[in-house]
């Protein structure tokens, strides 16, 4: 697994790859495993994620009661034509709530990279296919795209926000979300990382603050800003708006601001939104559940 963003690139010039493909072959040689069998694996997880989708139940509630419901209500909106951002936007927020909501209530998901960030890749992965009808094979290589930028941000930081924050869950699936995007959308290999540092850079800092300590509360809804933010980033990326960081710098940044975090903003549900007044009297509350 690669330990740069920049080594990436680098192979994929030097051998006239794309990106896709350095991450393909590089799979296959950790696992010891064909192409024809990573390509199948990856494709797997993106039916999965289009099931999960699908299977979406507009009744369902946590056994919290803290989320449910959303994902439905802003599919109303929509329809009716009724939001600021404009329908496809409207497509990527319904579909990460959707996502956030099912994995709360404990239904089948894909953690990417984790079970509390699992609604911002599929959020935009789902609607651009729906959106532009993408082959079901061209999806399967952006997700190959997404995992090289994760694994990436793995080894140099990390990727639970018990290490490192929410920055490090939401802000990890926003950065592979937007190098997905981009290379759907022709981007090149640097408008690639470029559009993954912009994203994370965008997000550093963000605490993981669950209220009374599930993944429910605010994580539901920081899926949709992680999305919506890889859809600017890779917007800004092929206009050719770079970052002034290097990408791999954003990374190591964010890893030195996880690090930075104080334990009760590290999803101990301990400060932040949890610590609130209304945060403390949900825990209470569900104590007696």
């Amino acid at each position: 697994m690669y330990k740069s963003l920049e080594e990436i690139v680098k192979v994929a010039e030097e051998e006239e790859k794309s990106f896709f493909e350095v991450i393909l072959e590089d799979d296959c040689k950790e696992r010891a495993i064909s192409k024809e069998e990573s390509i199948h694996q990856m494709r797997e997880m993106y039916v999965a994620m289009k099931q999960a989708d699908a299977s979406y139940d507009a009744k369902l509630v946590s056994a919290s009661g803290l989320v449910g419901c959303d994902g439905d209500k802003m599919r109303v909106a929509r329809e009716k034509q009724d939001l600021v951002c404009g329908d496809f936007i409207g497509l990527v927020m319904e579909k990460a709530l959707k996502m956030g909501e099912s994995n709360a209530c404990m239904k089948r998901i894909v953690a990417a990279p984790t079970a509390g960030s699992c609604g911002v890749l599929p959020a935009v992965l789902l609607s651009l296919e729906e959106k532009e009808h993408y082959t079901e094979e061209k999806m399967t290589e952006a997700l190959f795209v997404a995992a090289g930028i994760g694994g990436v941000i793995a080894n140099r930081a990390f990727l639970a926000g018990a290490a490192g924050g929410c920055q490090a869950e939401i802000g990890s699936a926003s950065a592979m979300s937007a190098g997905a995007i981009t290379y759907l959308k022709g981007g090149n290999n640097r408008q690639i990382i470029h559009a993954s540092a912009l994203a994370l850079k965008s997000l550093l800092g963000l605490a993981c603050d669950p209220v009374a300590g599930l993944v429910e509360v605010p994580c539901v809804k920081r899926n949709v800003i992680g999305a919506v933010n890889a859809l600017t980033s890779s917007d800004m990326a092929r206009a050719g708006i770079f970052s002034k960081i290097p990408p791999d710098e954003v990374i190591d940044a964010m890893r030195s601001i996880g690090r930075s975090m104080p334990a009760s903003i590290r999803e101990t549900g301990e400060g932040g939104l949890a610590a609130t007044p209304t945060g403390l009297k949900v825990k209470e509350n569900l104590k007696n559940f």
